[in-house]
């Protein structure tokens, strides 16, 4: 009974919190100096946050999304014993078990160690952590599928973040090895098979360090044009069990790639517009177009009802508040007797400014929710119907907002929490 609590907890956290408390579960069993998981891959699930980590700060910190990448790949490629598994990780080459969900996302245990309760039959053990795992993957994957306004206030600022490092890191190691390069290629060095070879070396590295950028910077986008495919897939149930007809008009091939949580946010804006349609009588078609200006994915859905949808209508509520939390910009226009459109836009880059530190008020964890979807701009409806609360108490808990961070109004309040 206590494992399943303890699972109920870490099925029920935000992705972000999941490894901690995954790794609390799993230590009675096997000891670990760090769990490390990767989501799924941009052919499947992607987000800001596709790492999700805990442990020893020297192997969590330096962790790549390249060396979980090719460790997932070694577990169909290179089958072997699971407690005589070596992997690369922050660069150092280290002991591990590991395991791939249904989902593709993969969970691996750095230095395990087997505990007495684990010891006492090591295959059994390793059952357990797989079925458990498998359960957990499939939280984080329903998660992500219809990201809250919360979670997608946390993933853009740390999508953000990280491409900022991957850039100065590459810039650093670049400049770096052009520097080597134009020493070692200066007449004034007499030994010549030793600049060759050193040249040789530094070039290969440079052409490494190019391919980890790009694998990595492969990890966190998704093109356009594939976006909308895997979104056609989505919808593919609605079209091949019901009497809706779904009409798709493709964006250009060659579009840009979308950050990771916009592709993921656009979708499931797309399937909770589309369900919000409909719901409605004498829907029978709905028109569904995205396109990318470079700057903001832009989606268009529009059907053939009787047009009196609106932003209050209780399908729509809800997605207002996850556009706001991208910093996008939503609109309903209904035509009585022609129907209705749903226009959106979603930037690329994210905010530039995250929310202030909760700890400067001394918020709890729910009010720091509520001040994310208020600052994102959600009415108290949306905030309830998000946070599975009544709207009592949700002006409650903006009431000790208002009065935790000195502001009067509501509009002070998000004001300040930006």
């Amino acid at each position: 009974m206590e494992l399943l609590d303890a699972l109920h907890g870490v099925v029920q956290s935000s992705p972000p919190d999941v490894a901690g408390g995954f790794s609390a579960l799993l230590e009675p069993f096997i000891g670990h100096s760090a769990l490390l998981i990767l989501t799924d891959d941009c052919t499947d699930d992607c987000t800001g946050r596709p790492r999700k980590t805990a442990g020893e700060a020297s192997i969590i910190d330096d962790v790549t999304l390249v060396e979980l990448d090719a460790v997932r790949r070694s577990l169909t490629s290179e089958p072997s014993d699971p407690w005589g598994r070596r992997a690369v990780l922050g660069g150092t080459d280290r002991p591990i078990t590991a395991w791939t969900a249904s989902t593709g996302a993969l969970l691996v245990l750095a230095d395990p160690e087997l505990t007495p309760a684990g010891a006492a039959d090591p295959e059994a053990t390793l059952a357990l952590v797989g079925r458990l795992w498998q359960l957990v993957a499939t939280s984080i994957r329903q998660q992500v599928a219809a990201p809250s306004p919360a979670h997608l206030l946390d993933s853009r600022p740390a999508l953000a973040e990280r491409a900022k490092l991957i850039a100065d890191l590459t810039d650093a190691h670049s400049t770096t090895l052009e520097s080597l390069l134009g020493v070692l290629r200066s007449p004034t060095v007499s030994a010549e098979a030793a600049r060759q070879t050193a040249t040789d070396l530094a070039a290969s590295a440079m052409v490494n360090l190019r391919a980890v950028s790009d694998r990595d910077r492969s990890l966190a986008q998704e093109p356009v044009a594939a976006a909308f495919a895997r979104l056609r897939d989505d919808l593919r149930p609605l079209v091949r069990f019901g009497d809706l007809d779904v009409q798709f008009v493709e964006p250009p091939a060659n579009g840009p790639a979308l950050p990771g949580e916009v592709a993921h946010a656009g979708r499931a804006i797309v399937r909770g517009a589309v369900l919000a349609l409909v719901e409605q009588a004498g829907v029978s078609r709905v028109r569904v177009q995205w396109d990318c200006d470079g700057s903001n994915l832009l989606i268009q859905i529009r059907d053939d009802g009787a047009g009196v949808l609106s932003t209050d209508s209780p399908g729509v509520v809800p997605l207002t508040a996850r556009v706001a939390a991208l910093g996008g910009t939503f609109g309903v226009q209904a035509t009585a007797g022609w129907g209705s459109e749903l226009t959106v836009s979603l930037p690329l880059d994210p905010p530039s400014a995250p929310l202030a530190p909760a700890t400067e008020w001394g918020l709890s964890p729910r009010e720091q929710g509520v001040l994310a979807l208020v600052a994102s701009g959600a009415r108290n409806k949306a905030i309830a119907g998000e946070l599975l609360i009544s709207e009592n108490t949700v002006k409650f808990h903006v009431a000790n907002l208002l009065r935790k961070v000195g502001a009067s109004t509501r509009a002070e309040l998000a004001s300040l929490a930006r």
